[in-house]
């Protein structure tokens, strides 16, 4: 069993922990200001819906002793308490939304901005504990600010209502309080003992909703690889598991509702009888006006709502309660993201130093994150400006590892790399990155489009031969399409290279970038990437990438390497320095 009271403690922690810094940070301001407007509302609303109980109680009574005069007196009052709740409602709910709205900008953007620092997105591939980062950040925090101002001020309304309408109680039948909390306090208890298992299955929908969606959006993504597969079958049975689970613990939510359902109804007919039977022999025996017992009745109901606030709310809690918990999650990670980058700098792993136009590796072991796997030990080169160098081996010989901590991705290991910044510099995936936007920011991508010019992208994309491409937007460089399904993957590794030569880094790494081209593509490609003048460094495993680099690099399975000069007869050799260090084993 799941330690219940460990568990609230955490939301609660994770639920202050999310809440403070939009009021105690830079925007506190903002977010106190509309705090104080929402609280002075809110008390305005609980004192007009007081002066509307005597201006009912009055009205009932000259009603039913048939007092003309002071029925028409009653009215006018009655009426005139109408006119005044109702603008004070509509600005109440009209500031709710605002605050609302302002503390989800704030939260939204401060978590997306947590989460692309230090590319904390990419360690969150590897989170066990966080799922659908996606799903937290665009949905998690529009609910968490919504259900914390819904609740926060249902919880004002309940303090001013029971404070205001619990004197008018009492004035009338201090038994009527008495029976009241003692009813509240039961139907509270009851209603915890037979709900609290819905915060739970409301955190496992979350969860299986977003797969669901997740599964999906993967379907649409890949979209041709299924049809040349003859997946469909597959993908069909995968989303129906998937929609199952939703389906199955959306019925368990269901079920426990009903058993809450049984409980609440019934406990909301009896309150509208305790009042009559308390105040009713008052009346009868002349003690009081009907008006009176009409008074006491929706008093009574106030009170009650006011004092039974977790029993009304207790579904809405309940899966508010698992959103917080899921946002808090993702909260605590990048927390711990940032502490665990912190401890890991000052640790002995990988030295980079950032500088020059130079590649040089320096004795560098390069480890999986964990430290669980050694992928290559004590490796040392040097590339200078324009040389070029090819990584093979083995698949799973660490061939992408080596670029990922040449990159900065991983820190796993030990050694020394001397490179350029990474903004001088450039990955090429084997499946190319594809934005939704125009062809121009497209091809511009990470840099903004209005930094292009259009002759220059319209010469490099006839260069890589994609001038094609252009027919299908009708020359419009503005033009924006599905490019990941209108372009084939031999197409989208173009348009990396029409980026690379846009970009003009100093150093570019291809990871398999031409795998998807014919010989006589990739011999374009590279040939205009050697005249270019970019430092490059490329892996894969075609046998006709070797003529088009100085230097080989053979990484082994067991962590060794074998580094190379590449002599050719059509091409003069390009002179490189020795490796820094003896193989060591």
């Amino acid at each position: 069993m799941p330690d219940i009271p460990r568990q609230r403690l955490l939301s609660l922690q994770r639920f202050f922990a999310i809440s403070k810094p939009f009021f105690t940070g830079e925007n506190r301001s903002k977010g106190r200001v509309l705090v104080g407007v929402l609280l002075g509302l809110c008390v305005t609303v609980g004192g007009v819906q007081v002066l509307m109980s005597y201006a009912a109680r009055d009205f009932i009574s000259a009603l039913t002793e048939r007092d003309h005069d002071r029925w028409i007196r009653s009215f006018w009052k009655y009426l005139g308490t109408f006119a005044l709740s109702i603008p004070i409602g509509v600005f109440y709910r009209y500031w709710q939304e605002r605050l609302s709205l302002a503390w989800r900008q704030w939260m939204t953007q401060h978590l997306i901005k947590r989460y692309f620092f230090n590319r904390a997105y990419y360690r969150l591939r590897s989170s066990e504990t966080v799922d659908n980062p996606d799903q937290r950040i665009a949905e998690d925090v529009r609910l968490f600010t919504t259900g914390t101002l819904n609740f926060f001020l249902i919880l004002i309304n309940s303090f001013v209502t029971l404070f205001g309408f619990l004197g008018v109680l009492w004035l009338i039948s201090g038994k009527l309080v008495g029976v009241l909390l003692v009813y509240a306090l039961v139907g509270t208890t009851i209603s915890i003992l037979v709900g609290r298992r819905l915060v739970g299955l409301h955190f496992h929908q979350y969860q299986k909703e977003a797969d669901f969606r997740y599964g999906l959006i993967r379907v649409r993504e890949n979209a041709e690889s299924i049809a040349f597969f003859r997946g469909e079958k597959n993908e069909h049975r995968d989303q129906i598991q998937r929609f199952a689970a939703v389906l199955k613990n959306s019925l368990e939510i269901i079920n426990w509702n009903r058993n809450l359902g049984f409980f609440i109804n019934g406990y909301n007919y009896l309150a509208l009888l305790l009042p009559v039977m308390v105040v009713g022999p008052l009346y009868m025996s002349g003690l009081v006006e009907f008006g009176v017992v009409t008074q006491a009745e929706g008093a009574f109901a106030q009170v009650l709502i006011a004092l039974s606030v977790i029993i009304t709310q207790f579904e809405n809690l309940s899966a508010f309660t698992a959103g917080v918990q899921r946002l808090g999650a993702l909260w605590d990670f990048l927390d711990e993201y940032d502490v665990e980058e912190k401890r890991e700098a000052a640790q002995d792993q990988v030295e980079e130093t950032a500088e020059g136009s130079r590649l040089a590796i320096e004795r560098l072991t390069v480890q999986t994150p964990g430290g669980e796997k050694t992928l290559a030990r004590n490796l040392s080169f040097e590339l200078e400006p324009g040389q070029s160098l090819f990584i093979t081996g083995d698949s799973g010989g660490g061939k992408s590892s080596l670029l990922r901590t040449i990159a900065g991705l991983w820190h796993a290991g030990s050694g020394s790399i001397q490179r350029p910044t990474l903004k001088r510099m450039m990955f090429l995936p084997q499946k190319p990155y594809m934005i939704q936007g125009s062809l121009r920011a497209q091809l511009m991508y990470p840099f903004h489009e209005s930094d292009a010019n259009d002759k220059v992208i319209a010469t490099v994309l006839q260069e890589v031969n994609l001038e094609e491409i252009l027919t299908r937007v009708d020359g419009d460089l503005s033009k924006v399409v599905d490019w990941t399904n209108i372009l084939s993957l031999g197409e989208q590794q173009r348009v990396s290279f029409a980026r690379l030569f846009l970009k003009k880094p100093e150093v570019a790494f291809l990871d398999e970038a031409t795998s998807a081209l014919d010989e006589s593509n990739e011999r374009t490609l590279y040939h205009k990437l050697r005249d270019s003048g970019i430092s490059f460094v490329s892996v894969g495993h075609r046998s006709t990438l070797t003529e088009f680099h100085d230097r080989k690099l053979q990484l082994n399975r067991d962590g060794t390497y074998e580094l190379t000069d590449l002599v050719k007869e059509d091409k003069p050799i390009l002179r490189i320095k020795p490796i820094l260090s003896p193989l060591e084993f």
